[in-house]
């Protein structure tokens, strides 16, 4: 059993690099907080690491909800987020499913070809991709974006889902065989809801991921009103070149982390324990 460290100045050691660590990821996001309560005038005559001054300008969140639509933004986020997600896990589970309960001539070979692909980097893909879209008419659509974001996932959810269904029992599938019910039947009814805690890891993941991802939505989106958060903020960013308006920028920097720092904060004992439980049968 461990015992944890004994020897006090590997302790000390130890608990400075972790307080060093967790300054190093809190302090941008402080600092954003701070600098999201000021105006223009603190940001040109005061140090960028000052603290604002009273009275906090909390207009800037509305200013921003309201000046640049980012309510429209927040939806398009959230229903190409809610979309790929779910399209990805279906997809992955049932592939997942596959590959680990039926074994047929090139199956090994198969997971090992969606394994290999999460070695290329998404990127080197763009370009035959957005000619690709471009062909089937799915350029500036938030049905396109969702195709392409769950085709991205597909690769870490076989990984993850495929060391789950191989540490369930083949009896589970036996006798929901015997009492009638069909391959389908037994995959959704069965095996896909005792899979849960996989499908909860995989799920947060690949929201975090899509959340924030912003080359492709880059590449496939030009009209505004389809525009992503991560999309609207690189607009915001490159406005600031012509106009100083660095509170709201951050402000919208904010409101944008928030969402997804409370999902992993809340869920982030489920990623640790979904990832592991399958790795070992």
């Amino acid at each position: 059993m461990h015992s944890g460290i004994k020897n006090p100045v590997v302790k000390i050691i130890f608990y400075a690099i972790l307080v060093i660590w967790g300054f190093s990821v809190l302090y941008p996001l402080l600092w954003t907080l701070l600098d999201a309560l000021k105006d223009n005038e603190q940001f040109f005559f005061n140090a960028p690491w000052a603290l604002p001054e009273v009275p906090l300008i909390w207009s800037n969140f509305s200013y921003v909800w309201s000046k640049y639509n980012f309510d429209r933004y927040f939806i398009n986020s959230i229903v190409v987020t809610g979309g790929s997600t779910l399209l990805g896990l279906l997809l992955s589970a049932m592939t997942a499913y596959v590959l680990a309960r039926y074994k047929f001539r090139g199956s090994g070979a198969l997971y090992l070809l969606y394994i290999s692909s999460m070695m290329v980097p998404f990127i080197l893909a763009l370009i035959p991709l957005f000619f690709l879209m471009n062909s089937l008419g799915l350029i500036n659509t938030t049905i396109g974006l969702v195709f392409v974001y769950a085709s991205s996932v597909l690769a870490f959810g076989i990984f993850v889902l495929v060391g789950f269904f191989k540490s369930l029992p083949k009896e589970l599938e036996e006798a929901s065989i015997i009492d009638g019910a069909s391959h389908y039947g037994t995959f959704f009814r069965v095996m896909l809801p005792l899979s849960q805690p996989g499908l909860i890891t995989v799920g947060i993941v690949n929201v975090l991921n899509i959340w924030n991802e912003y080359i492709v939505g880059t590449i496939l989106i030009n009209d505004p009103k389809h525009y992503t958060l991560p999309v609207e903020i690189g607009v915001m960013q490159a406005e600031m070149q012509y106009r100083t308006e660095w509170g709201p920028l951050f402000a919208a920097l904010l409101m944008t982390i928030v969402p997804v720092l409370v999902i992993y904060i809340v869920f982030q004992r489920k990623i640790a324990s979904g990832i592991t439980a399958g790795a070992v049968k």
